[in-house]
């Protein structure tokens, strides 16, 4: 079987984007998953750099998977702090996406998604920062789905709710997650597996014409 079509996905080494990368590779996609050496979203000096690679050029499908949350009360939050959350979780993927849509829009076929968050819609106590810059990333969405649609470059963020992985168990504690899980319907949390399924439809050819969209993945939590 020939590959299909060439695909990056930022933070794919665990959790959900590691299950994004296996999804993808389960269908014979090309799949590079960059570790923090090669391209670390923190500094903008490495962005320019991984991308003046040629083989780093020519991708067809982008997973702004890649983020970072430290939950903290407002008050507590350092502006260094901040900025961090901000860069890994806003502007990288600005940046990132700069570098790959004029393949996408020579080639009038591209495949964006953005790994977003139920609390870029929601609030919790402790997620100020974090919740801000996932709530950016849904609007950076929203613009490039109007920007680029004519050139079927299709362009959604996909909003999990509590997914079963590392960070969720390291931010809650097990009484936590118990008191998570009775408020949601579906009463579990969901696992990465199910959010890779949704992410790879959004970024296949079988996805042509929802665009511009926040899919949000929760088990029903943000309308108990």
């Amino acid at each position: 079987m020939t590959k299909q079509h060439k695909v990056l996905i930022t933070g794919g080494a665990r959790g959900i984007g590691k299950s994004i990368a296996q999804e993808f590779s389960r269908e014979n996609y090309e799949v590079i998953t960059p570790t923090r050496e090669s391209l670390d979203l923190s500094r903008n000096e490495s962005i320019e750099n991984f991308f003046t690679h040629s083989k780093h050029k020519d991708f067809d499908v982008l997973i702004n998977n890649a983020g970072i949350n430290v939950p903290q009360k407002f008050s507590e939050i350092e502006e260094s702090e901040l900025k961090e959350i901000i860069k890994v979780n806003l502007e990288a993927p600005f940046l990132v996406t700069k570098h790959l849509i004029n393949h996408m829009q020579k080639n009038k076929w591209g495949r964006i998604v953005n790994i977003s968050s139920a609390y870029s819609f929601l609030a919790r106590e402790g997620r100020s920062a974090y919740s801000s810059s996932k709530a950016g990333l849904d609007a950076l969405t929203r613009s490039l789905a109007v920007e680029y649609s004519n050139d079927n470059i299709l362009v959604n963020s996909v909003a999990p709710g509590f997914v079963d992985t590392e960070l969720t168990r390291k931010n809650n504690s097990k009484s936590e997650i118990e008191k998570i899980c009775s408020s949601i319907p579906m009463r579990r949390l969901a696992s990465s597996d199910e959010i890779a399924k949704i992410v790879f439809f959004l970024s296949s050819e079988e996805n042509t014409y929802i665009t511009g969209q926040t899919i949000v993945a929760d088990g029903g939590f943000s309308i108990a």
